[in-house]
This record gives C-alpha cells, sequence and structure tokens, in this order.
C-alpha cells in the first residue's frame, strides 16, 4: 500500500483498538474472494481491512469499490492511492484470474448507507461476488466487521434516482468518526462444488447468496451477544 494510506490506516486501528480474528483464512498465495459486511457510509471499513490483510499477509488486496469513488479524476486518484478498483464484474474477474485476493462488499451501497436503525442487519446480497468465485473457481472468505456502524452514523438514505440512477447517499450525523471498538473477523473459507457454467443457473445462484448471508448474519449475531461498551478503552 502507498505510504500516506499506509500510516492513516496505522493511526485509525489505533485509535479504533482494532482486534482482527481468523487472518489464518486468508491464503498466503493464490486468488481468494473476501466478502464483508459493509456499514459506515465513509468507506473506513475498506481501508483497514485491506490495512489489516496487507500487514499480517504482506499481500495487497485489491477491494472493489463504489463507483462514486470515480466520479472525478481527483477522486478516481485518491482511490487509487488506497487500493480501491471500480466495483464491476469484469475487473473483479480480471483480479481473481491473476491470483489476487479481491474484497467485494455483497450488500453494495444498501449496506454502506443503510440508517444507523437497522445497524448489524445484513441487507440483501448482490449475486455478482458468486458468479465471480464460479467463474474463476476462487474460494469465498466471510468476514464481519464490527464497529463501523458506531463510528459513523447515518440517520437515513437519501435515495438520487433523479440524478443518479439507482444510487443512494447517507445523511450523516457525524464526520468524524467516534472512537467505537473495531473487531474484523475472517470465517473459514467456502469452496463452491459446482463447474463455472453453474453461474447460468440463476435459482442455484441466488441460493448460495442467500446461504452465505444467512451464515453470515448468524455468526453478527453470535459476535453482537458478547459485545458490550463499544466506546469505553479496552472493553468489548
Amino acid at each position: 500500500m502507498p505510504q500516506l494510506p499506509h500510516f492513516i490506516a496505522d493511526l485509525l486501528s489505533k485509535y479504533f483498538r482494532l482486534e482482527v480474528e481468523g487472518l489464518d483464512h486468508i491464503p498466503r498465495k493464490g486468488k481468494a474472494l473476501i466478502t464483508p459486511n459493509h456499514s459506515g457510509f465513509s468507506g473506513l471499513d475498506a481501508l483497514l481491512l485491506g490495512h489489516e490483510v496487507f500487514q499480517k499477509t504482506h499481500r495487497i488486496p485489491r477491494v472493489l469499490t463504489h463507483h462514486l469513488w470515480f466520479f472525478s479524476n481527483f477522486t478516481a486518484e485518491t482511490a487509487n492511492k488506497f487500493g480501491f478498483i471500480e466495483a464491476t464484474m469484469q475487473n473483479g474477474l480480471n483480479l481473481l484470474n491473476k491470483n489476487n485476493l479481491v474484497v467485494i462488499f455483497p450488500e453494495g451501497e444498501m449496506g454502506n448507507f443503510k440508517p444507523s436503525s437497522n445497524k448489524y442487519r445484513l441487507q440483501e446480497f448482490k449475486r455478482g461476488f458468486v458468479r465471480m468465485a464460479l467463474t474463476t473457481q476462487s474460494p469465498i472468505i466471510p468476514c464481519l466487521i464490527f464497529g463501523a456502524e458506531e463510528a459513523n452514523i447515518n440517520l437515513r438514505q437519501l435515495k438520487i434516482a433523479k440524478y443518479l440512477i439507482g444510487s443512494v447517499l447517507p445523511l450523516p450525523l457525524n464526520v468524524v468518526p467516534f472512537p467505537s471498538k473495531w473487531k474484523i473477523k475472517f470465517l473459514p473459507p467456502i469452496d463452491l462444488p459446482f463447474a463455472p457454467d453453474a453461474i447460468n443457473d440463476t435459482e442455484l445462484v441466488h441460493d448460495i447468496a442467500n446461504d452465505i448471508k444467512d451464515k453470515m448474519q448468524e455468526e453478527i449475531n453470535k459476535e453482537l451477544s458478547q459485545r458490550k461498551f463499544v466506546y469505553l478503552k479496552n472493553l468489548y
């Protein structure tokens, strides 16, 4: 990762008292698709996830990111410095075929920009990540991120389809993130036992996406049952 983003992520890791679990599930070589929950609207979850994977495995994960990051030359240049790549099917396939670690948020903007009243409730998973995994025969590594929900509070979603078709934006309470306690947890890899042409079975692809979503929600609920005092130092 470039030096400046690395420095910022290191400061944020300390600020959020970040804890990481399950890094042994990340392969030290070869392709894999990491699928975290998405929240907090600021993109800090993507930044810190990429930073921690790089720090612990010395691999640079390629983070597929919302198209608004590439709205202008300035924002696109900033995104590239953070290792973000525009989230398209072709970009994902190209990166996996080159044996990269690829991060994709299956909830997309509906997870990232959901109101905080729905925190830790997974939104519908888009199915593109399943098709990427099947086409490239890549393992899927579900990932849970805790803390972003409390760091940046979103009052509501603003639907702006009038201006940008199919887009929503957040209405934030705060811009400077609150010092919530963060945890990133990687779950065991999932190897899909299907050939690449399974992408043509719409029902199967839908079922796989829902099964992974349900598994992640179950694990999120287990973690939340033990999570207290999110703004107090050294308490989880």
